[in-house]
């Protein structure tokens, strides 16, 4: 007989395993901290878009505070590096752990050479290693120049334009032949030899274990990282193959790292993690990247938390129903609200475009939500919040912002002043 969670239950368990069950640190933020953090949520994913911050850093963000983003710089760059990239939720930033595993399991040739002439790409290959080789680290273009390539430039495919050298590249990196050492501060990456990154691998990196114990691993990790799911869950979060990742469910099932529970309203099989933690309530408060860890899979976000969220930068400006970059609002144990925020650099100003409250936001909801938008603004170096008048929440949040919404709200709900920003 399997274990019944009632779905309160399940929310609490799956934010504990995110490291968002509860406040976060009141004192400076360390390193080891931000550490912990990763090891917790196992890989952040990358995005080029910068409309508030690079994704890989607001989850760090999310579940710590104001921390020092060249944490994470001396994370992924200096050895022994504590992340690095590849291919996982789409591009990521992994543990070094899961390298050799994911290399066994991740084929992205789309994104690379696969079409090319095999000997031409042979040849390309051939002279990025050696150039590599004796080198620093150096970017597409760097390298490109280094070797003196030159090919008429494509602009048939907008977005994919790569030259030979870049789509080589991407070809190696796949491989696990070459990585990233870093990224410039216009987010390129640096690639040098895997060996350099990784020196305890050296060539194609295939581990010392097969396929099936690789997938073991990672769907164990998934697991933690979630607390609770389905194997669709488990599968989706380093993008591995749903059959493959079933048996690795049911191996570690038998093994008991898995335990089948049944939650209401889950209509398939639910496992909890042996090493979730089910608190006693959740306490936390933060906004939440449209690539957050806790948001990947749709279908569970919206059975765990009755929130429907789809990410519209891609949709046309018109069709947009709730904004461009739109952040979800975590307030303890539900996600209440969302808001399309943009970092104004050049006048020092968060934007927060359009504000929507869910149905069953609890009154506190600007309030709480105005105290997390200045501590963002303050660690993204912003001097004020500015809330336009789009969508149901936006007055109650911009009188929030200005501090005309505490007194109201303690008149409404009769919350002791101390418990208020």
């Amino acid at each position: 007989m399997s274990a019944t969670l009632s779905l309160d239950q399940a929310r609490r368990i799956a934010l504990a395993a995110q490291g968002l069950d509860k406040g976060r640190p009141t004192g400076p933020v360390t390193s080891r901290a931000v550490g912990r953090t990763f090891a917790r949520i196992q890989l952040v994913q990358i995005d080029s878009v910068n409309v508030v911050s690079r994704s890989h850093l607001l989850p760090f963000f999310s579940r710590l505070g104001n921390y020092d983003r060249t944490i994470l710089q001396r994370m992924t760059a200096v050895h022994p590096r504590r992340m690095v990239e590849y291919w996982a939720h789409e591009a990521s930033y992994i543990r070094p752990e899961h390298y050799a595993d994911l290399l066994l399991w991740q084929k992205r040739s789309w994104v690379g050479a696969s079409r090319m002439d095999p000997d031409l790409r042979a040849a390309i290959a051939g002279k990025i290693l050696d150039t590599l080789a004796r080198s620093r680290p150096l970017t597409a273009a760097q390298l490109t120049a280094r070797m003196g390539h030159v090919e008429e430039k494509e602009t048939a495919n907008w977005g994919w334009n790569w030259n030979a050298v870049k789509r080589v590249l991407e070809h190696l990196f796949e491989e696990g032949v070459v990585s990233a050492a870093a990224r410039t501060e216009q987010f390129e990456r640096r690639y040098t030899l895997t060996s350099r990154v990784l020196p305890e691998l050296s060539g194609p990196a295939t581990g010392d274990a097969g396929p099936a114990e690789a997938m073991h691993r990672l769907i164990d990790a998934a697991a933690q990282a979630h607390g609770i799911g389905t194997v669709r869950c488990f599968a989706d979060y380093f993008r591995t193959p749903p059959k493959a990742a079933a048996a690795a469910v049911e191996h570690l099932v038998r093994m008991g790292r898995l335990e089948r529970v049944t939650v209401p309203g889950w209509d398939r099989d639910v496992f909890r993690h042996v090493e979730a933690r089910l608190p006693r309530r959740a306490t936390g408060r933060a906004l939440l990247s449209p690539f957050d860890s806790l948001v990947f899979e749709r279908r569970r976000l919206e059975e765990l938390f009755g929130f429907h969220y789809r990410i519209e930068i891609y949709t046309p400006e018109h069709k947009r129903r709730y904004g461009y970059y739109v952040l979800p609002f975590l307030l303890r144990d539900r996600i209440v609200a969302r808001v399309d925020l943009k970092a104004d650099r050049q006048r020092g100003i968060l934007l927060a475009r359009s504000a929507f409250a869910e149905p069953y936001a609890p009154p506190d909801t600007a309030v709480e939500l105005a105290a997390e938008l200045r501590l963002m603004a303050d660690w993204l170096g912003l001097s004020e919040v500015e809330v336009f008048p789009v969508g149901d929440l936006a007055g109650s949040l911009a009188a929030a912002v200005s501090g005309r919404g505490v007194s109201a709200l303690r008149e409404q709900t009769g919350l002791a002043a101390a418990s208020l920003p």
